[in-house]
């Protein structure tokens, strides 16, 4: 029971990701690799300043600005400097590397006897691992509904056109540029924030903690959509972070199989490709027809 505990906190707490690379991948329509550099660079800069004494709270809020920055960079690499977004996204994942080792001064650094948001007095009266079911339980309420709130807002609504028609969003007189910025500025400050909990998490942040996690983001999303279909915006958020949940299911009966954990980027491309596949497969096997016919039986 514990390790489903476990594995719901993971999902939970990693769901941030999903929701956050949902902004840029689903809604502004393009793949962005700066994610695998905010993500260690939110553990990084949220890690060093705790053990410098500062709040958790406020070592987590430095996290999140520190994406928010790498995100900042890639937008302006994107639409100032011309540079294609993958690329800039590479470029800016490339110098987080550097700048990582600088603020740890070394490959990593541990949070060992430091106070973190799971430390905290109130955790000892829970049972085990719910530590970061409530953490990231309330994490991810929060954020879904200021997200929710802010795309039902006249600057959400260019937002999601600037994704959907960039043509006819120009043609409005929406500025696409400043919500392409916009919205990797935020979809990066998310993913510092999830980087700076996962570290507290783990107690440590580590160099190398980025790589992956594209895939895991993306693992989130498309089992959220394969699993749950056709869903509204704010649904589809929802179905994300469930998507996560069940990823970190999976994971954990693949663990119980006897896998080792060195194993896991492996397994999570693995179950992205499967789970890309399924629409195609279910298409040609018409089995998307038995359900739709099963649902209008069933109305």
């Amino acid at each position: 029971m514990s390790l489903i505990t476990s594995s719901i906190g993971q999902g939970l707490l990693w769901g941030i990701l999903g929701v956050a690379l949902f902004l840029t991948f689903r809604i502004l329509n393009f793949p962005d690799m700066t994610v695998e550099g905010t993500f260690p660079l939110g553990a990084a800069v949220t890690v060093a300043a705790i053990t410098h004494g500062f709040s958790p709270l406020v070592s987590t809020c430095f996290g999140f600005l520190a994406g928010c920055a790498g995100g900042l960079t890639t937008g302006l690499l994107y639409t100032k400097g011309k540079i294609p977004i993958l690329l800039a996204g590479i470029l800016v994942m490339t110098g987080c590397v550097s700048i990582n080792l600088r603020i740890m001064g070394g490959s990593n650094i541990s949070l060992l006897g430091q106070k973190t948001f799971f430390t905290a007095q109130i955790f000892q009266y829970l049972p085990h691992y719910f530590d970061g079911v409530v953490i990231g339980g309330v994490t991810v309420i929060v954020l879904t509904g200021l997200i929710v709130l802010f795309l039902n807002t006249d600057l959400g609504q260019a937002f999601v056109v600037t994704g959907d028609n960039p043509v006819m969003a120009s043609s409005l007189g929406i500025s696409t540029d400043r919500m392409q910025i916009v919205g990797l500025t935020l979809s990066n400050g998310l993913i510092g924030l999830g980087g700076a909990l996962i570290a507290q998490n783990n107690g440590y942040a580590d160099a190398n903690m980025g790589i992956g996690i594209i895939v895991i983001a993306l693992a989130s999303i498309v089992i959220g959509e394969v699993v749950f279909g056709e869903l509204t915006l704010g649904q589809r958020l929802v179905a994300v972070i469930l998507g996560s949940i069940i990823y970190r299911l999976i994971l954990l009966i693949v663990l119980q199989l006897g896998f080792s954990t060195n194993d896991f980027n492996l397994i999570s491309a693995i179950i992205l490709a499967l789970c890309l596949m399924v629409p195609n497969l279910s298409h040609k096997l018409k089995l998307d027809l038995f359900f739709k016919g099963g649902k209008k039986r069933g109305h």
